[in-house]
């Protein structure tokens, strides 16, 4: 393991010659499969730990069967109850057809890669298998768990405040600047290690529409999220942000800005930073905006399985 407090900017990754501009590859070993993970230090969240005064916890993901109908072409999941033909009463249950990032989700560090050089640290499509020794999947991040400092950059209602008409259900994309501002104006510092959530506000749309308009949705998606740039990147990497997460679909503006890049290549695949989606932060965002204290301890639990693409963040923020 490298020294971690004294990686290399963003700017001399952009100037490699040994591995592709603007990567971290390598950085954390040959064979890393946690990227930006490795940022979560035992000191870190022990300190992390500390953030929890009052004891309120938040849920963070939407139920699973939210959105409906599910974005990107995913499917619904069917429940069945099985009832016992004992004498003794009771349940069992089984989900058909669970696409695991159809609600609130991880994206691992196999969801996305280059078309040229791969997923994060150079694995290919033949690396990721579904048996034993498959690279890049969530189970590396579901055993040793996604815990420590949680920030809340609340970028809707810092917009909104400031009378810009932040359209939720737009492609609009959210800037390094505007993430900075919203930060000063909730007294936040983003510092090594922490898990950042950004809010965009598409969550409390999509709750207040109705059916017709959900199903609209389903067919043509448009969000915002955080602008696809290298400046984007830049910002993420030299904060030493370990995961971000955000309430839109697909963390970044959809659909994309081919032209301005995509920030599934810049940092989930070149840095190895997991992304969440559709994660749920209104009641959380609320409580922050009332008490003025946008940290709190953060806790994840993938669901642990063998080269999980994705999987359900079975996140809590804790004050």
């Amino acid at each position: 393991m490298p020294d971690i407090e004294n990686l290399p900017s963003y700017a001399e990754l952009s100037e490699r010659e040994d591995a592709p501009k603007g990567s971290n590859w390598g950085l954390f070993g040959g064979d890393d499969q946690l990227g930006t993970l490795n940022f979560l230090t035992p000191e870190r969240v022990a300190d992390a730990a500390r953030l929890v005064r009052r004891g309120d916890v938040f849920r963070l993901d939407l139920p699973l069967h939210l959105p409906n109908p599910p974005l990107f072409g995913r499917g619904s999941y069917k429940q069945t109850i099985l009832r016992s033909q004992r004498r003794t009463m009771g349940h069992d249950d089984y989900l058909d057809n669970f696409y695991m990032q159809a609600s609130s989700q991880w994206d691992s560090l196999a969801h996305v890669g280059h078309e040229e050089h791969g997923f994060y640290n150079g694995v290919m499509p033949e690396d990721v298998t579904g048996e034993e020794g498959s690279k890049n999947g969530l189970d590396h991040a579901a055993k040793r768990g996604i815990t420590g400092r949680g920030v809340l950059l609340d970028v809707a209602r810092h917009l909104e405040s400031q009378g810009d008409a932040f359209d939720p259900m737009s492609s609009r994309a959210i800037t390094v600047d505007e993430l900075d501002a919203t930060a000063s104006a909730h007294g936040v510092e983003v510092r090594p290690g922490d898990i950042l959530l950004v809010r965009t506000g598409w969550e409390t749309a999509y709750m207040a529409a109705d059916q017709a308009t959900r199903d609209a949705v389903a067919k043509e998606l448009r969000s915002p999220g955080l602008e696809g740039s290298r400046e984007m990147a830049g910002w993420l990497w030299d904060h030493r942000v370990a995961a971000v997460a955000s309430d839109c679909p697909a963390l970044e503006p959809w659909p994309w800005d081919l032209e301005v890049g995509a920030l599934h290549i810049r940092a989930l695949a070149f840095l190895g930073m997991p992304f969440g989606e559709l994660w749920s932060l209104e009641e959380l965002a609320a409580d922050c905006a009332a008490d003025g204290v946008y940290e709190f301890f953060l806790t994840s639990a993938p669901l642990y399985y063998r080269a999980a693409i994705g999987s359900p963040p079975n996140a809590l923020a804790i004050k």
